[in-house]
């Protein structure tokens, strides 16, 4: 009885952690599209290599939307990215992918004056004065805006990664500004 629940709470850890989606900030440094990976070179110097497939969602491209069996789906080497990914041993697959730079997804800058991850809206104070909410996406929720400390979610100034959708502004990626 004790082995069985024992052996019960392994699997559940082991599929928490094998399925656990974290974020990377980087710029494409290669594309392989033989081997179906990219490399990206993160922003404090690391490299990761990710599989990438056509389950792959690509936010902020021209093809996104598109129906393309192309998994990169209009992503280019230089594009600056944030990669969410899940890792298996050392196999590190890329579940979504936000082209974050230049013609890629929307930014806004501002003061979180609400952040409610369970509800996923955030709402955020811009320079202009004007109050802007949005939906967070599943990744972005769960790994977008770690680096904002436990009681400065009402005065943290954050940069918002966005794409618009059916009339709502959707954050993919968000971040503690500089």
């Amino acid at each position: 009885m004790i082995k069985g629940a024992l052996v019960g709470i392994m699997f559940l850890v082991l599929c928490t952690t094998a399925f656990a989606v974290t974020a990377v900030e980087g710029k494409i440094e290669k594309i392989d599209h033989k081997a179906k990976i990219i490399v990206v070179k993160t922003v404090d110097g690391a490299e990761h290599t990710f599989h990438v497939s056509t389950r792959t969602i690509v936010h902020g491209t021209e093809k996104a939307g598109a129906a393309t069996q192309d998994a990169f789906r209009g992503l280019k080497e230089g594009s600056a990215v944030v990669v969410h990914y899940s890792g298996r041993g050392t196999e590190e697959t890329a579940e979504e992918v936000d082209h974050v730079g230049e013609d890629g997804l929307k930014t806004a800058e501002g003061i979180v004056t609400q952040l409610d991850r369970g509800a996923k809206t955030l709402a955020v104070k811009t320079a202009d004065g004007s109050n802007e909410t949005f939906r967070i996406a599943d990744h972005a929720a769960e790994d977008g805006g770690k680096d904002i400390t436990e009681g400065a979610e009402k005065s943290a100034k954050v940069t918002v990664y966005y794409s618009e959708q059916a009339g709502q502004k959707v954050a993919h990626f968000f971040k503690k500004a500089l």
